[in-house]
């Protein structure tokens, strides 16, 4: 276990990286400093945090032949060589930052496919891993995304553009942030506008009955139908402590102050996603103006389409990281 702030390096599919745990549940991972020979690649026009730059690959540093290399940066031809000593705080705070809300108890083998994913792509990672007492006692989880909100905040991160994914009950820890952040909109504009995109994989929607399904599955799968059961029965006995703070997260996503352009991954066989429920979602998002990009599955695993579709997935991720390139270009 790394201690908050102690830092480790470890291998990537495609280099090394960095290591360092910010607080209990939230890590950050980072590529160094490769060799004198690498550049900073930069949009000419401005300095906006939303203007984004990016390391140029080494041949040190080359991205995995099975995560092929898509930034979602400028191919500005202008470009300034940044003396060696000063080289790994430039890289560290120049890639914008993906912000991974992962799915309930999610293995640390699982993470590393798509923090490699993601490293791949020049970006430097910040893993918020959910808990489940997160989700059963929502004013615990509201806590958490308090903490979350904060460390998106701090100095080291506070300039970072933001790339959003959240996958299953991550999404839900997602919106407990924005909980804070819609109750502040003059207080957090800045990192509303530092959000260029948001990712959502196997979002957990529905009704009460999709959440306690999704609890049994995840916790308890050989008594999936007890922990169902008893969950339900939990939710109703506690109804102002769990359900009604589920409700105005749900009214809190639905209006989120985040309007940057979004991606939904899918599939119809989910039983923890109510996909007509979702596409109301997405439709209602589109009218205030919201640019969505959906992919869709006739059959899939919650929060494994990644695996379960590789070369769909990660052309679609990679055709909506350019289109988010190309929006950064026209701005």
């Amino acid at each position: 276990m790394v201690k908050p702030d102690a830092t480790v390096s470890e291998q990537a599919s495609g280099g090394r990286f960095i290591a360092r745990r910010i607080r209990s549940g939230i890590t950050y991972y980072y590529a160094p400093f490769t060799g004198p020979g690498e550049q900073t690649l930069c949009p000419a026009k401005d300095s906006h945090p939303s203007a984004l730059c990016h390391i140029s690959p080494s041949s040190s540093s080359s991205s995995s032949a099975d995560l092929p290399y898509s930034p979602l940066l400028s191919d500005s031809p202008s470009h300034t060589s940044v003396p060696s000593q000063n080289q790994s705080h430039s890289t560290s705070t120049s890639r914008p930052l993906l912000v991974f809300f992962t799915w309930l108890g999610a293995q640390p083998g699982a993470v590393a496919k798509y923090r490699d994913l993601y490293l791949a792509r020049d970006m430097d990672i910040l893993v918020v891993q959910s808990n489940v007492m997160h989700f059963l006692w929502p004013r615990w989880g509201l806590i958490y995304g308090s903490e979350v909100l904060e460390v998106l905040e701090e100095p080291r991160f506070s300039e970072r553009a933001l790339l959003v994914h959240a996958s299953s009950i991550g999404g839900y820890t997602f919106s407990q942030m924005l909980t804070h952040v819609a109750q502040g909109q003059k207080k957090h504009a800045g990192l509303i506008q530092r959000v260029i995109g948001h990712i959502y994989d196997s979002l957990v929607v529905g009704t009460l009955e999709h959440m306690a399904i999704g609890l049994g599955k995840t916790l308890v799968p050989r008594f999936e139908s007890l922990v169902k059961n008893a969950a339900l029965f939990y939710f109703w006995l506690f109804k102002t402590h769990t359900a009604d703070f589920y409700e105005n997260s749900i009214r809190v996503f639905h209006s989120s102050p985040i309007t940057a352009p979004a991606l939904f991954f899918s599939s119809e066989n989910d039983a923890l996603c109510n996909t007509a429920v979702m596409d109301k979602c997405v439709d209602l998002w589109r009218r205030r103006g919201v640019t969505v990009e959906s992919k869709r599955w006739k059959e899939s695993i919650h929060a494994a389409h990644m695996r379960c579709h590789p070369e769909d997935y990660l052309s679609t991720l990679d055709k909506y990281l350019n289109s988010l390139r190309c929006k950064l270009l026209q701005e």
